[in-house]
């Protein structure tokens, strides 16, 4: 990833390749730099780019450790950056976790590419703040 400065860059983690691919594209479409991670496994070993990711968005179904599980396992430097879930299981558990501090949405797929941007919109800037 070559990363241009003052550009944020979205953390996409999922482990369906067409659906990290899409949103990589939804986000370059609008100016936006993608770091595309196929687990969270994979994510938390990447800690090059943790440090200027401007939001995160994570599948919670993931196989091996969950979306969720990761949510919780961020390391502190991680915990402040504002995060968006996405899922297509409805889980009445995900209403709670709509209510943490950094959570900008909970997204029951399939959402439509807008819906997504102004979650991530709203991320980018709460995280400038």
């Amino acid at each position: 990833m070559n990363q241009s400065p003052g550009v944020p860059i979205i953390g996409i983690v999922d482990d369906d390749e067409s659906v990290r691919e899409s949103l990589a594209g939804l986000a370059e479409s609008v100016g936006y730099e993608a770091a595309l991670f196929a687990s969270a496994e994979e994510f938390l070993q990447s800690v090059q780019h943790c440090d200027s990711l401007a939001c995160l968005i994570l599948d919670v179904r993931l196989p091996g450790m969950s979306g969720v599980e990761l949510y919780s396992r961020l390391p502190l430097s991680l915990r402040s950056v504002p995060t968006i879930f996405i899922t297509a299981h409805v889980d009445p558990e995900m209403n709670i976790w709509a209510t943490m501090p950094e959570v900008i949405a909970v997204l029951y797929k399939p959402f439509q590419p807008e819906v997504l941007l102004q979650a991530v919109r709203k991320g980018i800037m709460r995280s400038r703040n």
